[in-house]
């Protein structure tokens, strides 16, 4: 009998969590059938179009450029071996350490028509002060530039994760029937690999949708700043609540064409046996063409930005060592370990009720839980500041508890937002678990608790570790969620970035973005010693044998 309550338990576990984790959502949802006010009538007939056709702009701007950076970088580390290569290989992944935001007040310091590339070029060619060699970035136009070259990542790795499981024996096929490379490229390898493709361009989309920093800084009119300023500039919760209600929509429907396209679509090898492809080798001309175009992103999306940002550091006489940077980095540190913690400790206890229980209804609802990374950070804000409110009016009246404006509202929303990065590391984890441990382990009268204590746990210390890193990189880069929920006069890096930067104060901006990025660098470094140690070995010289 207790065996069977245990597992009652485990399956119910699932099930409370998505209750709570998808209560903001629907009170943001909600707002739709409620009053609209003659704040939403001006939003309507003056600003929404310039939302939804800036986001749309916006979103396939950056879908063309990162599938051109991401597959053709792929493509040349996967097929090819050239100069560098080792290097590059591990390096693309470089600007997943960067938020948009930072890229986005580093180019605007840059390019600015007193930044630093026009005026080095006005030095250089001996030019007076109208001379402008760099256009303006402050625009749409530079924000798809922001975007593209800090998300392109997540389309290199799954499309190279993708192009390494290809068989040798279909691009010698390929060659048998007449084609070049690039046909085979273009007929063969990328149309197996587009589910993959798919998935990581979902990915880009999410962030693009979700991003405030960058296309405030911009100027640019999307949904996140139109929640943003009609919730702050015009006061009027219940309107921000109604765009956020549409964002969330827009987001829906992105979210079940990518699972409509990737269930429409499955390529699969028939061949019984698997054989990695061999590299060709380039030299001279064409090995310094692929070294350039891996080189590039790489350039523009990380080495540029940290290099200004140091020029920015130690051009202030290392002033940003003050009371305010180390009492703001005490902040972020604490809160993203606090809550990567429990996202990883949530995470392992959901993935184990689904491996106990044996239950497909559990790894449903696991599913769906991980939505939540696909929703803006902006509208959990939202819905959990209004959560929030009602628990403190409505449940918690008379007792000495104000949940509203503490910190526990924020780690709510990063709880949300990065439960879908601890979760994939432990699926992963469980995966590697023979079933017949926990048949040994039953038989030993070992289950529930104890089953987890010491038979898997020990086993997942490492996917543990992973979730705890991947976590706290994600928190440390929040930035909507952080700016609205934060307990008053409680700043984290993110926060303190951004607002030095509103003030447009760059200089005092360094030192917080240089510890972001850092800070972003420990999953990157994670995954680089992934990515070596999948690498099949490869023969050089061509298909043949």
């Amino acid at each position: 009998m207790p065996y069977k309550l245990s597992i009652s338990s485990w399956k119910a576990f699932p099930f409370l969590i998505l209750l709570v984790f998808i209560a903001p959502v629907l009170i943001v949802l909600s707002s739709l059938f409620g009053d609209y006010s003659e704040n939403w009538s001006h939003l309507y007939n003056y600003v929404l179009f310039d939302y939804v056709s800036n986001s749309i702009l916006l979103i396939l701007g950056v879908i063309f450029l990162v599938l051109i950076i991401g597959l053709s970088t792929s493509w040349l580390v996967t097929n090819y071996s050239f100069y560098g290569k080792e290097f590059l290989e591990w390096a693309l992944i470089l600007p997943l350490s960067i938020p948009p935001y930072i890229l986005a007040y580093t180019f605007t310091g840059l390019f600015d028509t007193t930044g630093t590339a026009n005026n080095l070029s006005r030095e250089i060619l001996n030019l007076g002060q109208d001379f402008v060699l760099f256009p303006n970035v402050r625009n749409i136009y530079g924000a798809i530039l922001v975007f593209s070259f800090t998300l392109y990542p997540y389309v290199y790795l799954v499309s190279r994760t993708a192009f390494m499981n290809q068989s040798r024996s279909m691009l010698e096929a390929g060659r048998v029937l007449g084609l070049s490379q690039f046909q085979t490229f273009y007929k063969l390898s990328l149309p197996i690999i587009r589910p993959a493709i798919i998935g990581g361009l979902m990915l880009v989309i999410m962030e693009t949708l979700s991003d405030f920093g960058a296309v405030d800084h911009f100027a640019i009119q999307t949904f996140t700043t139109g929640i943003f300023r009609t919730w702050y500039g015009l006061y009027d919760l219940n309107t921000a609540m109604q765009l956020a209600s549409l964002l969330l929509i827009f987001v829906g429907v992105f979210y079940l064409l990518e699972r409509y396209s990737r269930s429409e679509t499955e390529y699969t090898s028939t061949s019984s046996t698997f054989r990695p492809t061999k590299e060709i080798e380039l030299k001279g001309l064409k090995s310094s063409l692929a070294f350039f175009v891996c080189f590039f992103p790489i350039f523009i999306g990380f080495l540029l930005p940290v290099s200004e940002l140091a020029v920015w550091a130690f051009s202030s006489n290392l002033g940003f060592f003050n009371e305010k940077f180390y009492t703001t980095t005490f902040n972020t540190i604490y809160l993203a370990l606090f809550s990567a913690l429990l996202c990883a400790t949530l995470a392992l206890l959901i993935n184990y009720s689904i491996r106990f229980t044996k239950s497909r209804f559990s790894n449903f609802l696991s599913s769906l839980l991980s939505i939540g990374y696909a929703v803006p950070g902006l509208i959990l804000a939202v819905g959990i500041v209004q959560l929030l409110a009602w628990l403190d009016n409505k449940v918690l009246l008379g007792l000495e508890i104000v949940l509203t404006g503490s910190i526990i509202g924020l780690i709510f929303a990063y709880l949300i937002k990065s439960y879908a990065l601890a979760n994939s590391t432990f699926e992963s984890g469980f995966k590697r678990i023979s079933p017949s441990l926990d048949d040994s382990a039953r038989i030993l009268n070992s289950s529930g608790w104890s089953m987890l204590l010491r038979v898997h746990f020990p086993l997942l210390k490492t996917s543990f570790l992973t979730s705890l890193l991947l976590v706290t990189s994600e928190v440390v880069k929040e930035l909507p969620a952080t700016l609205i929920l934060r307990p008053f006069n409680f700043d984290t890096l993110a926060v303190s970035t951004y607002l030095y930067a509103a003030e447009e104060r760059m200089f005092l901006a360094a030192a917080p973005a240089i510890a972001i990025v850092a800070i972003g660098l420990i999953p990157i470094i994670i995954l680089t010693r992934m990515i070596k140690s999948s690498r099949p070995t490869t023969n050089k010289g061509g298909y043949d044998s």
